[in-house]
């Protein structure tokens, strides 16, 4: 900029940066989902996916540099908490994303590595980066916020009115289990956590999703789905069951696909929405945190 005189850049320089995305990595998966590992300025890399469906395209997006909520099936907790993504980091992996694949993204979940609600102020801000006409103009109702179950934080954005659809990891029907693959779970039971959802759903008219790993003899049975349906009743809600991709930690198996059926037949006969997520990238690292783990001698 050559009409800027040489103090003000100078201030420039030493105040400001434009957010790079350089791509380490990049897997194509023969279902047509991207995967990319992109490098940051201070030498950090985070994870997103492009992903097609017959609605539009969809990018999912980190929130940040690992994760600090140890759920046990999660490769993203692999190493902990390096820090927080800025607005601009997060923006950057969708417009990265459109310009290299060279198609628009009508739809962004924030669901990638790290914990979106633990990043609150910053995750509002790149919300409305991603929808602001000056920015993304993506509508929010094409916008999905997932979270481990961070209840204060649920309310929160409860009361700032910002009408994403929210996904909350459920991932087990009562505290005996959730305990077992999520920590979180001894600060906001179910019970507090299930409660918070009610009034959130309550409050903004807005159906939300409960993800649910299923995981092969932990909490696939017909008794858990039984457990869940009765918690779930009277929340304008729908469940997303998610047969486990293999992961580095625990000692965790996928149920067959029986099971999982047998699951789903068991909500939606006791008045709950179910389906079985669409595999997407089965045969790259398609889970959370697996390419960035995989990666790690990378030389960014």
């Amino acid at each position: 900029m050559g009409n800027i005189s040489k103090p003000h850049q100078k201030i420039l320089d030493e105040n400001l940066y434009i957010s790079e995305s350089d791509i380490l990595k990049k897997q194509v998966s023969a279902d047509g989902t991207v995967k990319y590992l992109f490098g940051l300025r201070d030498k950090n890399a985070i994870e997103s996916v492009f992903m097609r469906y017959n609605h539009g395209n969809t990018v999912c997006v980190s929130t940040q540099v690992g994760c600090r909520m140890g759920c046990a099936f999660c490769d993203s907790a692999i190493g902990g908490l390096d820090r927080n993504l800025s607005p601009s980091e997060m923006l950057m992996q969708v417009m990265a994303v459109q310009k290299d694949m060279g198609e628009r993204v009508s739809n962004v979940v924030l669901m990638g590595i790290g914990e979106p609600l633990d990043n609150f102020g910053n995750t509002v801000k790149f919300l409305e980066l991603l929808n602001g006409r000056d920015g993304l103009n993506i509508g929010y109702r094409h916008i999905s916020v997932s979270t481990c179950g961070i209840a204060d934080k649920i309310k929160e954005l409860k009361e700032i009115n910002i009408p994403v659809t929210l996904s909350v990891s459920i991932h087990a029907p009562n505290d005996g289990i959730r305990n077992r693959l999520m920590p979180v779970n001894k600060k906001w039971g179910v019970g507090k956590l299930l409660e918070t959802c009610r009034e959130y759903a309550k409050s903004t008219k807005r159906r939300i999703s409960f993800e649910y790993a299923l995981i092969g003899g932990i909490n696939d049975s017909e008794e858990n789905a039984r457990e869940l349906a009765g918690k779930l009743k009277n929340i304008l809600c729908h469940v997303n069951l998610i047969p486990l991709n293999r992961v580095a930690r625990g000692n965790f198996s996928r149920p067959d696909q029986k099971k999982a059926r047998i699951f789903q037949r068991t909500l939606e006969s006791r008045g709950i929405n179910a389906t079985i997520r669409r595999r997407c990238g089965s045969d790259i690292d398609a889970a959370c945190g697996q390419l960035r783990k995989n990666n790690q001698s990378i030389d960014i």
